[in-house]
C-alpha cells in the first residue's frame, strides 16, 4: 500500500472514531460495534487498526482514557474526546464535506 493511501485511510479511521466518541466515552469494542452499526455493517473495523488509531490519537491529545468495567462486568479502557479532539473533528468533518462534494461534482459530468 503506498503512503499516501495508508495517511489517507488512517485519517479516515480516526475521523470516524472521534465521531464515535462524541456521543459517549466507549471502550474499543465499542467504538468498533458502533462503527458497524451507524454503518449498517458495512464497516469493519479489526482491532490491528483499532488500537494502534486509538493510542496515536492518544498521543497526539485528541482522546484520553481511563480504565473502568464493561457491560459484561469486565475491565475495559474507555476513551473520551478532549476538547483538542473536538476541534479536529471539525476541521476534519469539514474537509470531509469539501471532499464529497468535489467527488460528487465529477461523478455527475456527462460526457459531451
Amino acid at each position: 500500500m503506498s503512503h499516501a493511501k495508508a495517511d489517507l485511510l488512517r485519517g479516515t479511521l480516526d475521523f470516524l472514531i472521534l465521531k464515535a466518541l462524541t456521543f459517549q466515552p466507549q471502550h474499543g469494542y465499542g467504538i468498533a460495534r458502533w462503527l458497524e452499526e451507524s454503518s449498517d455493517d458495512l464497516l469493519r473495523i479489526e482491532e490491528g487498526s483499532l488500537y494502534p488509531a486509538l493510542y496515536r490519537m492518544e498521543r497526539r491529545g485528541w482522546i484520553r482514557s481511563e480504565w473502568g468495567f464493561s457491560e459484561a462486568n469486565r475491565k475495559a479502557r474507555y476513551y473520551r474526546l478532549t476538547a483538542r479532539g473536538r476541534e479536529q473533528l471539525e476541521a476534519q468533518a469539514e474537509g470531509w464535506d469539501r471532499l464529497v462534494e468535489a467527488i460528487s461534482l465529477v461523478l455527475r459530468k456527462q460526457p459531451g
